[in-house]
């Protein structure tokens, strides 16, 4: 299952999109769980040369470019997933860069799986807490609707609400 998350900062130079995709060791509050992204969560997908896709509100159809074309490129640093990303000159990079430009687009997201083991659950009182540890990063994504309030841009893409057994469901699924 592909899952959607949003961190992050982004600013233009130019014809080039830079940012922070996601942001590492930030808790998340997520409606029937938190999430926090570690560091190193995103090292194997990077080094394994897999094409990474960067979108406008994670359409396929909106391509604005891909690791294995060299128009995107990213990095993990200390404060999480950096991108610099050489807009195409479509109709979609054109109007982003107008769009990033205003500050209508500010916000980055992120599409990933989580491998066995990639994740720990854990109980904290009555929050249930998702460490993300290793990921395989399918896209990023730029946006313009931010919804993580501990930093400045930020979008969250989610499936729909689970309770809270659902989600302990899940968890224990997780364990075994």
């Amino acid at each position: 299952m592909l899952e959607l998350r949003g961190h992050g900062t982004l600013k233009a130079t130019g014809k080039t999109l830079h940012g922070i995709a996601a942001v590492f060791n930030s808790e998340a509050n997520l409606g029937t769980f938190s999430e926090v992204i570690r560091p190193g969560a995103f090292a194997k997908s990077l080094a394994t040369g897999s094409n990474i896709r960067a979108l406008y509100h994670h359409d396929g159809s909106a391509l604005l470019g891909t690791t294995r074309g060299g128009t995107l490129q990213l990095r993990e640093t200390a404060q999480g997933l950096a991108f610099e990303l050489a807009l195409p000159d479509t109709t979609h990079g054109r109007d982003l860069a107008i769009l990033v430009d205003r500050g209508d687009v500010a916000g980055c997201s992120f599409g990933f799986r989580v491998p066995e083991g990639g994740d720990r659950w854990e109980e904290r009182g009555s929050t249930l807490v998702r460490e993300l540890l290793n990921v395989d990063l399918v896209e990023i994504t730029l946006t313009s609707d931010p919804a993580y309030q501990d930093t400045t841009v930020a979008m969250r893409s989610r499936p729909p609400e689970r309770s809270f057994w659902d989600c302990n469901r899940v968890w224990l699924e997780t364990c075994r």
